[in-house]
């Protein structure tokens, strides 16, 4: 019978991803592994992988299409020895009880649960909304939601899995205004005349073009990884209570140390000619510093959930990249445990496939921390905000000479400004300071590194 290859689930949090190319063609035979199809998350470029053998019957779902549901039937295979036009025409009348396409696994550790709590997975497409007088199938924070917006969850279709309402769907469902309020009468029913919104909104979109003068403008549409970006960043700013410690670190024993290293690097044979194994930057003693400050205060490694705080065992430090109209945060994982050179390497890779978008999902995905430099800008010192699951990040600011005071003189010395931000629901003052104090102590004493 006809195999239907629907769109894969490549990350923990995807709903939707956009069929960016084709590299079969119908007619074409197919085995498991081929790698058949190019699919674009918000973040990475995935191929995608043919699980079953059979010959492409039918191409569904065009090369380019934007915006596919995870589960949407993408394409049609006929089976061995089965006629190829029978299939065509006769597959994709039923469901297909899981993906027949999938990219790379999706690591088992990388969705904390603080994610998974607010926002579950998503799955096939939603079913029709629950029976009248049927208790809707729902998440606690999508029906706490519903209550404040004054939605009847039955009338709202759910897009989690088995058709699970969850709070995507009752923020679409309040902005299009499509929920039907929740009858007066009704249990847990919000009272009448109380449809508040779910969240504060700001003005609507014409509301803000009304605003410059026509031709003064143009439109830039938002893409998915500007809109995720948005989403995580509101989330942070909403649900996290942070606060922030600065230390003032001076960097002159390292940037002694950074040179030494790197003249004494061993060099490699490349088709470009020799040139050194490694480069070290400042930015990979600002991770390895972090990772080891982690490792030496490990109340501080961890991240929130509603039950627990989730203490980790190794520090998996994210590195802020910058690439075109976007950021990411590629993952070195077990800093604590690898050397400044590998780090340097590794980190290396991770930006150049981030600007390609490359990355699989398990490379930006998690993380216990993060690190954001802005140094090379010659921003002094910022604040940067905590990303979810983690419960820290550091910001670095650019090396400047300054006075300092040493054994009771004023001499020059190169001054580094890192900020901190906590999750205080996890990091309590002193312990963030501590986790800053030990950052510092490594920095000023690079060598510590090193052993």
């Amino acid at each position: 019978m006809p195999i239907n290859i629907t769109m894969p689930t490549l990350s923990p949090t995807m709903e939707e991803g956009n069929l960016s190319k084709w590299l079969v063609k119908e007619g074409d035979k197919v085995k498991s592994g081929d790698v058949i199809a190019e699919i674009e998350t918000d973040k990475a470029t995935m191929e995608v992988e043919a699980v079953d053998e059979g010959t492409v019957a039918k191409i569904v779902v065009p090369a380019g299409t934007e915006a596919v549901k995870v589960n949407a039937l993408i394409a049609i295979l006929a089976g061995e020895g089965e006629d190829v036009s029978a299939a065509a025409s006769s597959g994709g009348g039923a469901a297909a009880p899981a993906p027949k396409a999938e990219a790379a696994p999706a690591p088992k550790a990388e969705a904390a649960p603080a994610q998974k709590a607010a926002e579950p997975a998503p799955a096939a497409a939603a079913p029709a909304p629950a029976a009248s007088g049927a208790r809707p199938f729902s998440s606690p924070l999508a029906r706490r939601l519903a209550k404040e917006a004054g939605l009847d969850l039955s009338a709202v279709s759910g897009s989690g899995p088995h058709g699970r309402v969850v709070k995507s769907d009752i923020e679409k469902a309040v902005a299009s205004g499509t929920g039907k309020a929740a009858p007066a009468a009704a249990p847990q029913a919000a009272p009448a005349g109380a449809a508040a919104p779910a969240m504060a909104k700001g003005p609507s979109d014409d509301a803000t073009l009304k605003l410059f003068p026509e031709g003064s403008y143009e439109l830039l549409p938002h893409d998915g990884m500007r809109k995720t970006i948005a989403a995580r960043l509101t989330e942070s700013t909403q649900t996290v209570p942070s606060y922030t410690v600065s230390m003032d670190c001076e960097i002159d024993a390292l940037l002694k140390l950074r040179a030494e290293i790197n003249a004494s690097a061993p060099v490699k044979k490349t088709e470009k000619g020799e040139v050194p194994a490694f480069k070290l930057s400042v930015n990979d003693f600002i991770i390895k510093a972090m990772a080891l400050a982690l490792r030496e205060v490990p109340m501080a490694n961890a991240s929130w959930t509603s039950t627990a705080r989730v203490l980790h065992k190794h520090s998996d430090v994210g590195v802020a990249v910058s690439i075109p109209d976007g950021l990411i945060t590629p993952i070195v994982r077990k800093a604590e445990t690898k050397t400044l050179s590998v780090i340097s390497n590794e980190v290396k890779d991770l930006a150049k496939r981030a600007r390609d978008k490359k990355l699989k999902p398990e490379e930006y995905q998690g993380g216990t921390t993060s690190v954001s430099n802005l140094g090379m800008f010659g921003v002094s010192s910022f604040t940067s905000i905590v990303n979810l699951p983690q419960a820290s990040i550091v910001s670095i600011g650019a090396g400047v000479e300054k006075p300092v005071v040493r054994n009771g003189k004023i001499e020059v010395g190169t001054v580094m400004t890192a900020t901190f931000a906590f999750d205080h629901r996890v990091i309590d003052g002193a312990l963030g300071a501590e986790l800053a104090s030990a950052f510092k102590r490594y920095i000023e004493n690079p060598m510590a590194m090193l052993v």
